[in-house]
């Protein structure tokens, strides 16, 4: 039979020459029906990866057609709960199955014998386009869902039900469409490598706020941006995704762990169960999603993890919300593709990855956006990425073709992870490209001042860089007062601004007022020390007061919302200066 399965390599299944199956179409391989994508059509052979074990799979078994793509169901139920790579809901199969995944589990993404409580926002006769909304379901506590037309399907309402209480598979409005009636109900489907439509991509000129100083300061991302945060083992890349994921002012939060510990996964979700979310009071699982894809799964699921997350994130920026995906980490997704590549014999090219590495590293990235949707609702995907480039080398292939796509490049140091320095990023290896694109509103809406004052700080840590490796040389005794100063300030930006406590009330996460007085405040002691030098008095009298300690300490002993505080730090700093003299 031509549908028979012929070879077996790991996770990719081939046939003989067949015409059953179309490019990229969903499969069901071998008795237990474990999902599969054709991947490879020729007239020798049909190549098929499996997003499961293979393990019991053997010559002769029969792969099934769907005659569908790859696609996940999107509706009420994803919010707050935790899904494996092909959007199969883990509580359920625990449930239902113990604590492994069975080969070929066929669990649905969404409960259809639970009710939501419906608003019908539309009336009969009404004509609908693609991605209006026809209802509206108060998902979480924090989460309105939307009900809309599916792209692609346009009609006027024929029949509408009355709000209440349904089922996800109840149609609630039936539209009359040019190929005959169309069910409207409480999900959708979509294939997962397939973007969803838009009407408009916008510029990016609105700051994703992220709480951490030295990205919201130095290397900001816009919503709707992409950046990396490469980084070697231990250098707290996961935890810098943390607590993204914890104080963004992104409304939704779609975290996917592609090829990670399954102790991290876990520590996710207890934590963001328990955390209360700073901006609704609630539990901050209210407005995250969790793929989890862990190290000890199927190696072809950790590609499917990625555009699983793409997808569910696309859906909820239709409704006009602001997603932030946090991809924990595409270097084991790359891996994934050596070895798929590896397995198909195809011809590798840098390290072994295969030579379309850049072309889906760059499918990923660009999928990222602020967009008018296709209701003239606007809403974001921001996509922020780690990268685990073994031995911590920059200039292996995934970091490298990651760093063409992304915009924002947040480096980790080793040494600085070392020194318990939290974020662990290296300002003189990092940058963002969102700083013209975001000066607007920095000078509309915080204050004009802000964009001068992280050109000083920025200008400060590049001179304190180079006097220390003179100073390393030559010993500090060489260098004049003015120079001794800029060290100094440097180690005041670094640990008493760059530093960040995550585990501090007060400092785990800073409003980006509160960053911009701190900055004027440190400013504002260099420039006075600076005069007191120039009028031919020694940087050590200075040193010796208390003065650089209490600015350092600032972060701690201001809360966030006391700004007044910052005048008296300026009216501490004249006083003691005052009181050499």
């Amino acid at each position: 039979m031509k549908n028979t399965i012929r070879v077996i390599n790991g996770p990719v299944v081939k046939l003989g020459s067949t015409d059953e199956f179309k490019m990229l179409e969903m499969v069901h391989v071998g008795p237990n029906k474990l999902i599969g994508e054709v991947i490879s059509i020729s007239d020798i052979e049909t190549i098929i990866q499996v997003y499961e074990t293979t393990q019991g799979l053997k010559v002769g078994d029969l792969v099934y057609k769907t005659g569908e793509l790859v696609s996940v169901m999107l509706g009420p139920g994803l919010m707050g709960n935790i899904f494996d790579g092909v959007l199969r809901p883990l509580k359920a199969i625990q449930d239902l199955d113990g604590a492994f995944i069975k080969a070929g589990s066929n669990i649905p993404s969404l409960d259809f014998e639970r009710t939501f409580d419906v608003t019908i926002e539309v009336d009969k006769g009404v004509y609908l386009d693609a991605g209006m909304v026809y209802g509206v379901i108060q998902e979480t506590k924090v989460i309105k869902h939307r009900l809309m037309v599916p792209p692609g399907i346009e009609g006027v309402v024929k029949h509408v039900k009355k709000s209440g209480p349904y089922r996800i598979s109840d149609t609630i409005v039936t539209l009359d469409t040019k190929l005959g009636d169309y069910e409207l109900k409480l999900y959708q489907i979509w294939p997962i490598k397939k973007p969803r439509p838009v009407l408009e991509r916008l510029e990016l000129n609105v700051p994703l706020i992220t709480g951490q100083r030295v990205i919201d300061t130095l290397f900001p991302i816009a919503k709707g941006g992409t950046a990396a945060i490469p980084g070697g083992f231990g250098t707290g890349k996961t935890m810098l995704q943390h607590q993204l994921a914890k104080w963004s002012d992104a409304d939704i939060i779609v975290y996917i762990g592609c090829g990670e510990r399954g102790n991290e996964m876990t520590q996710v979700l207890e934590e963001f169960t328990k955390l209360v979310d700073p901006r609704t009071g609630k539990t901050l699982m209210d407005r995250t999603i969790l793929i989890a894809n862990t190290s000890n799964m199927p190696v072809a699921a950790r590609e499917a993890s990625i555009y699983t997350g793409l997808t569910v994130a696309e859906y909820y920026r239709d409704m006009g919300y602001h997603v932030a995906i946090m991809a924990d980490s595409t270097s084991r997704w790359a891996e994934a593709l050596r070895e798929i590549s590896a397995r198909l014999e195809e011809m590798p090219a840098e390290e072994g990855y295969p030579s379309y590495l850049p072309s889906r590293i760059s499918k990923f990235y660009e999928r990222a956006g602020m967009m008018t949707n296709l209701n003239n609702s606007k809403g974001s995907v921001s996509i922020i990425g780690a990268v685990s480039p073994q031995g911590a080398d920059f200039s292996e292939p995934v970091t490298q073709n990651t760093k063409r796509f992304v915009r924002a490049f947040w480096a980790l140091d080793k040494s600085l992870a070392h020194q318990r320095h939290f974020s662990a990023i290296n300002w003189n290896l990092s940058y963002s490209e969102y700083i013209y694109d975001l000066s607007s509103w920095y000078d509309n809406t915080l204050d004009p001042k802000f964009l001068r004052y992280r050109t000083r700080i920025l200008s400060i840590l590049a001179e304190e860089n180079k006097l220390n490796e003179i100073a390393s040389l030559m010993g500090s005794d060489v260098l004049p007062d003015d120079q001794k100063l800029t060290i100094e300030i440097g180690r005041v930006i670094r640990t008493g601004f760059l530093q960040q406590n995550a585990f501090d009330a007060v400092d785990t996460s800073v409003p980006l007022q509160k960053q911009l007085r701190m900055i004027e405040c440190i400013l504002y002691l260099y420039d006075s020390s600076l005069k007191f030098i120039e009028r031919g008095k020694a940087l050590s009298l200075i040193l010796k007061t208390s003065l650089f300690d209490k600015v350092i300490q600032m972060k701690y002993d201001i809360d966030n919302e006391s700004m007044d505080a910052f005048d008296k730090i300026k009216v501490f700093i004249d006083e003691t200066i005052d009181s050499i003299f």
